[in-house]
C-alpha cells in the first residue's frame, strides 16, 4: 500500500518570509556610502627668471706648447743633463753631444779667416804702390788691375771665412742641446752612447708645456648655427667675445676646480662629421690636467632671459612626444597644459612657452588626479624638483577615504521540509 506525500509545514515557509523581510529591512538601515575627499598633491609654483646657456661637449686636453727636441748635429750623446718627467727651463742644456769635431772644424774656420786676412794686408798694400806707379808708367795698367782683382778676391775670401767661422760656430752651439721652452720633459729616446743625426732629425725628447693648458672639444655646425640665431634675434646674450666660462668633468667623474676660458671657435666644419673644434684654456698649476685626456667641458655661451624652469617630476611626454603639465588653475580644478621647451637646466626644464608666471604645477600625487578634478595643493619642498630626477616622481600626502560599509546578504536557510 503506496504512502501519500504529507504536504511541507506551513511554519517552514513563514521561516522563509520572515527572514527575508529581516534582511530587506537591514539593508535599508545600511549607512550610505561616504563622499570621497579631495586628493591632496604637492605643487610647484613657477617664475620666470635668467637662466645661463650651458653645452656640454666632450674632448681631448692639449699642450700648451709643445717642443720636439732633435739633434742638429751629427754626433755622439756623451750625457744627459736633466731628469725625465721633470720640469726644464728654456735655455735648460738637457744633452751634451761629443764637440771635438765641431771645436776642430771652428779653429780651422778661423785659421783660413786669419789667412785671408794676412793677404789682404799684402795685396792692399801692392794695389796702393801699383796706384803710384801706374800714372808715371812705371808699371802697366794691366798689372795694376790685377793687383785690384786679386784684393777683391781676398775681400771675398775674408767674407767666406767669416761666414765659415759662424757656421762652426754654431754647429758647436748645437753640440750643447737644449729646450726651447719652458715645460714638462718627456721620456728619453737617446741615451748616451747613441749617434745622432742632423739629416735624420733625430728625436731625442719632447717637452711640453701644461701650465696653462687647452681644452679641445667639438660642437655640431647645427648647434652653432641655433646659437647664432639666438643672439641675434635678441634670446641670448653673450657673456662677452671670447670671455664665456668653461668647466671641466674629469674622467673619473670628478669635478676640475678650476674654471677655463673658451679663447677661439674654428671657422672650418669638418665635413665628414659636421663638426666645429672649440678650444678652451685653462690654468694647471697643480699638473692634474695631463696631454691626451677625455675631458667633459660644460661652457656657458650667454644667458637666456626671463623662461620659466618646471622641475622635471611635472613635466611628462604625450604619445606625439610633446611635453605636458598638470596645472592647478585659480578654481583649484587641475588643468592639462602642452609645452613647449628648450633642455634641461639641472633637475628642470627651460620652458618657453604652455606655463605662466606663477603657475603652480603638481609634482606629487600625479597617479590620482585627471584634468577636470578639484584637489587641495600644498607647496612641495624646494628640493622636491631637485631630487626628483634622480627618485622618480613625488607622491604628495593624501587623505585616505574611509571604507564603505559592505552588507553581505546571508544565504536564506530552507527549512527541512521533514522537519515537523
Amino acid at each position: 500500500m503506496n504512502q501519500e506525500s504529507q504536504p511541507p509545514d506551513s511554519n517552514g515557509g513563514l521561516l522563509i518570509v520572515a527572514s527575508a523581510a529581516v534582511l530587506l529591512g537591514a539593508c535599508s538601515r545600511a549607512p550610505p556610502p561616504s563622499a570621497p575627499l579631495v586628493p591632496q598633491v604637492s605643487v610647484v609654483t613657477v617664475h620666470r627668471t635668467n637662466v645661463p646657456v650651458t653645452m656640454e661637449l666632450s674632448g681631448r686636453t692639449t699642450p700648451f706648447r709643445v717642443a720636439q727636441v732633435r739633434a742638429r748635429v751629427d754626433g755622439i750623446v756623451l750625457k744627459r743633463d736633466y731628469k725625465e718627467g721633470s720640469d726644464v727651463k728654456a735655455g735648460q742644456r738637457l744633452y751634451q753631444i761629443d764637440p771635438a769635431p765641431y771645436v776642430a772644424a771652428l779653429n780651422s774656420a778661423k785659421a783660413t779667416l786669419e789667412k785671408a786676412r794676412a793677404n789682404r794686408t799684402s795685396l792692399s798694400a801692392q794695389v796702393e804702390r801699383y796706384k803710384l806707379l801706374v800714372s808715371g808708367n812705371a808699371v802697366s795698367r794691366q798689372d795694376y788691375d790685377n793687383a785690384v782683382s786679386s784684393l777683391g778676391q781676398v775681400d771675398a775670401d775674408i767674407a767666406s771665412g767669416k761666414a765659415a767661422v759662424d757656421t762652426a760656430q754654431i754647429n758647436l752651439g748645437y753640440t750643447a742641446v737644449v729646450s726651447p721652452i719652458s715645460g714638462r720633459s718627456g721620456i728619453s729616446q737617446v741615451t748616451e752612447g747613441a749617434y745622432v743625426q742632423a739629416s735624420a732629425a733625430t728625436l731625442m725628447t719632447t717637452v711640453q708645456q701644461i701650465d696653462p693648458i687647452y681644452v679641445d672639444v667639438t660642437q655640431s655646425s647645427v648647434e652653432g648655427l641655433r646659437l647664432r640665431r639666438d643672439v641675434a634675434g635678441g634670446r641670448l646674450k653673450l657673456n662677452g667675445p671670447n670671455q664665456a666660462k668653461v668647466t671641466l668633468r674629469l674622467e673619473d667623474g670628478g669635478e676640475y676646480p678650476q674654471v677655463g676660458s673658451l679663447q677661439i671657435t674654428d671657422v672650418t666644419v669638418d665635413p665628414t662629421t659636421g663638426m666645429v673644434t672649440v678650444r678652451a684654456v685653462f690654468p694647471n698649476p697643480d699638473s692634474v690636467l695631463l696631454p691626451g685626456m677625455f675631458v667633459r667641458a660644460r661652457v656657458e655661451e650667454g644667458i637666456n632671459e626671463n623662461v620659466l624652469l618646471a622641475p622635471q617630476a611635472g613635466v611628462t611626454h604625450d604619445p606625439q612626444g610633446q611635453a605636458t603639465a598638470l596645472v592647478i588653475g585659480p578654481d583649484n580644478k587641475v588643468e592639462q597644459r602642452t609645452l613647449r621647451v628648450a633642455g634641461t637646466q639641472a633637475a628642470r626644464w627651460i620652458v618657453e612657452s604652455g606655463l605662466e608666471d606663477g603657475d603652480r604645477v603638481i609634482v606629487g600625487g600625479l597617479q590620482k588626479v585627471r584634468p577636470g578634478m578639484l584637489v587641495a595643493a600644498t607647496e612641495a619642498p624646494s628640493t622636491a624638483g631637485a631630487s626628483s630626477a634622480a627618485a622618480g616622481p613625488i607622491d604628495g600626502p593624501s587623505i585616505p577615504a574611509p571604507a564603505v560599509p559592505r552588507v553581505v546578504p546571508a544565504t536564506p536557510r530552507v527549512a527541512d521540509a521533514r522537519r515537523p
